[in-house]
Formats: structure tokens, C-alpha cells, sequence
């Protein structure tokens, strides 16, 4: 198929996907001539992943480009696929050095002693989550920590099922889309049914003691 083909059937515009086609996120289609090329299956299928990732995921290009070179890369294992989709989609943060960044740091290396999670000590998720303890105690919202094993619990669970349904798939290439996408997508769908299972249970306690004489 031709560029404007390969848009028709993505919905990607044709100056969007020049732009992966120069950037190195999609592969170069088949020269016919000096300026036309032909694009197959596995054009269409790649410009999906990509606009999976930085529409929907909103992965930048840069993050994009890492996690598409890991999925090319022969012979890594699931578990180093997800570590890079996890690094690419999760805020770097640079850890203070006060006291309040100290005391973060105690209670989340706590937590995951508690849980007996193997986790880096350097690693960009446990720093976000650390960074939220100190944004959390900064705005006078310290309640909110008393549900962290709420949190953790409710986060191991569906991790399980994730990665559980990831190993059922057959083909390792599935297994490996299934670990990038499953964490570029799995957030925004948490955030997502997280949102409306708030609005709902908002509904059941906020109206009803509204209504209540």
C-alpha cells in the first residue's frame, strides 16, 4: 500500500506519519521509485503501536523510539521489556536532599520492606512515589498516606492479572506488545475506571447523607 493508503486505514494524518518515518519510529516502506514507496502489514501494524503510544499513552518520541528499539532487540526477556515501557512512561524525578525528601524515603523503603517487593533503590517509579509522599505532607493531606497498603494491595492485585494474561498469550511478540502496551495503556485505563468508581461511590455516601434527615 501506498502513504496515503497506510493514512486511510490508520486515521494518521500523512505529515504525522512522515514524521515517525523521519524520526525513526516506523520503517522505511519499499522504494518503487525515487519518490514513492510501498507499505505492508507490518507498517500498519507498527504505526499502530506508535500512535498507541504517543497519542494515547502520550509518550514523547524520544521515550517512544526507546521502547520500539527494546521491542526489536532480540533475546530480552519480558522482564527487561517491561522495566524500559516503565522507565519511558514514568516522570524522572531527581530526589531532594532536606528532610522532608529524607523522611520520604524512609517510608517508602518501608512500605516495600512491609510487602517484600524486590525494588531498585534507584529506580524512577519508587522516586515518583516518594516525590508524592513529600507533595502529599507539604499540602497538609498526611490522611492520605494511611491508605498506602490500600493502595499497594489494590496495585499487586492487578498486576498479577496483568502479567498473568501477558504470559497466557502465545507468540513472544505478543507477549511483547502486551508488556508495552499494558503499561502505556494500563494507567490510563486505572485512571480512567479509577475516576468513575469515585464518582459513583461519591453518589452512594456524599448523596445519601445529603438526603439523610
Amino acid at each position: 500500500m501506498r502513504i496515503g493508503e497506510l493514512s486511510r486505514r490508520t486515521g494518521v494524518p500523512v505529515p504525522t506519519i512522515k514524521f515517525y518515518l523521519r524520526e525513526g519510529l516506523l520503517p522505511s516502506g519499499e522504494l518503487t521509485s525515487h519518490n514513492q514507496a510501498q507499505y505492508g502489514e507490518s507498517h500498519l501494524h507498527r504505526l499502530k503501536l506508535v500512535r498507541a503510544m504517543t497519542e494515547v499513552g502520550k509518550l514523547s518520541v524520544a521515550a517512544a523510539r526507546d521502547v520500539l528499539a527494546t521491542i526489536d532487540e532480540p533475546g530480552l526477556s519480558l522482564h527487561k521489556v517491561l522495566g524500559t515501557a516503565q522507565i519511558a512512561v514514568t516522570p524522572q524525578v531527581a530526589p531532594g536532599t532536606d528532610e522532608a525528601w529524607q523522611q520520604a524515603e524512609q517510608l517508602v523503603t518501608e512500605l516495600i520492606g512491609r510487602l517484600g517487593w524486590e525494588v531498585p533503590p534507584v529506580y524512577p517509579a519508587r522516586q515518583a512515589l516518594e516525590q508524592l509522599v513529600v507533595t502529599i505532607r507539604d499540602l497538609g493531606q498526611d490522611d492520605l498516606l494511611d491508605l498506602l497498603d490500600d493502595y499497594a494491595a489494590a496495585a499487586r492485585q492487578l498486576a498479577a492479572a496483568e502479567v498473568g494474561l501477558i504470559g497466557r498469550r502465545e507468540g513472544l511478540d505478543s507477549r511483547i506488545e502486551g508488556v508495552v502496551l499494558g503499561t502505556v495503556l494500563g494507567d490510563a485505563l486505572i485512571g480512567a475506571l479509577r475516576r468513575l468508581a469515585q464518582l459513583d461511590t461519591s453518589r452512594q455516601i456524599f448523596d445519601a447523607d445529603a438526603a439523610t434527615p
